[in-house]
């Protein structure tokens, strides 16, 4: 008999939120059972498409949340619950983890892991001290073109990887427009005083395009280069965001031993005009992913025409972190590599050096000594 896994939400200060109850709710092993947000550091001034009220009420009155508490720390000790999903301020995954695990409870956090490497490495202390998982929500994961161009590069069709770009970019979380997968209508305008009340524009909740944006270069470049990263220049600007104090543009230059990557991040993009990526560099060929209805992989190696490649299936019943997640609790069976805690602390750790370059002015070492990992959890 197959086991059914009560799920719990904490925190709606992401919209992804959406998709995350979306994707648990369709599976049939998963019981949602209930709901709160975290104590916003200062009130929203706007009830607009995708701020945190917005987000709490579309969980209850459509996709079917019965539940909501008015505090996390209440609900924890109400209810019983098997995986928390978190969306909380990236400044506050770390205490929503050390909560959870201290109950026994797998968590589901949304990217970046957190907003430093201090506190992804307590988020993964706490974890492997209870004995439970901490997975991290990378769209990215689900896409077809971005495996595709994985299992490329593993079977040799561009040499070895020198150099990674990525580019990610729109017209601000709650830019106007803005739209997110499971929810047809984008964002209302929002007026500069209404943005400014909300956590996105904020330095000391975690806000910013670096850490937004940057975040998915740091993953990506990682895992396609296949090394760990060395050091990292950055640099980060507030260019027309002037309502709060974060960064609305940011850039990366990450050394890896053998590669270089380039990240770029934007909230004031209303268009790309190139493919942002990711294009992977090599000794013998480009692997470019192109957006077109939708995502493309295309091989150059200036000898011939570029070659589109079929996208491959993914595995069926894992499509989504809802069937990953349940799969690898049910059978033990090893999570996709992109989940996995091992390799989010490295992907954490350029980050964090990303972000700390930015701030120093100065080249800074990537921290590959902090964590030793017990088990691959």
């Amino acid at each position: 008999m197959s086991k059914t896994y009560r799920v719990g939400i904490i925190g709606f200060a992401h919209m992804h939120i959406n998709s995350l109850i979306k994707d648990f709710g369709a599976h049939p092993q998963v019981e949602l059972v209930a709901c709160a947000d975290t104590q916003p550091a200062r009130p929203e001034l706007r009830d607009a498409t995708y701020t945190r009220g917005w987000n709490q009420r579309h969980a209850l009155d459509v996709l079917g949340v019965p539940n909501a508490f008015d505090s996390y720390q209440e609900m924890l000790t109400s209810e019983s619950f098997d995986i928390i999903l978190c969306c909380a301020e990236n400044a506050r995954h770390a205490e929503v983890t050390e909560a959870c695990a201290a109950a026994g409870i797998h968590v589901v956090a949304e990217k970046p892991m957190a907003n430093s490497l201090a506190h992804g490495l307590r988020m993964a202390r706490a974890a492997q001290a209870a004995g439970t998982e901490v997975i991290i929500n990378w769209p990215t994961t689900w896409s077809p073109a971005i495996r595709k161009a994985k299992a490329l590069i593993d079977d040799g069709a561009i040499g070895r990887v020198l150099e990674v770009k990525w580019r990610g970019g729109h017209t601000g979380p709650l830019g106007m427009g803005e739209t997110h997968p499971g929810i047809t209508q984008g964002a209302e305008a929002m007026n500069p005083t209404e943005l400014g009340a909300t956590w996105w524009h904020h330095n000391a909740t975690g806000g910013g395009a670096m850490l937004d944006y940057c975040c998915y270069g740091s993953m990506l470049s990682r895992w396609y280069i296949g090394e760990q990263a060395q050091a990292a220049v950055g640099m980060r600007a507030n260019l027309n965001s002037s309502w709060g104090d974060a960064d609305d543009n940011a850039a990366m230059i990450v050394r890896f031993p053998h590669a270089l990557a380039l990240l770029e991040a934007s909230w004031t993009t209303r268009a790309h005009g190139v493919s942002p990526g990711p294009i992977v560099y090599g000794t013998q060929g480009t692997l470019i992913i192109e957006r077109k209805e939708q995502q493309v992989v295309r091989l150059e190696t200036g000898k011939e025409a570029g070659k589109e490649f079929a996208l491959d299936a993914l595995p069926s019943g894992r499509a989504t972190i809802a069937e990953e997640l349940i799969h690898h609790l049910d059978t033990g069976d090893d999570l996709h590599p992109t989940l996995q805690l091992g390799l989010n602390l490295e992907v954490m750790a350029i980050l964090d050096a990303g972000v700390r370059a930015a701030d120093s002015g100065q080249l800074e070492m990537v921290n590959n000594g902090t964590w030793q990992m017990g088990e691959n959890r």
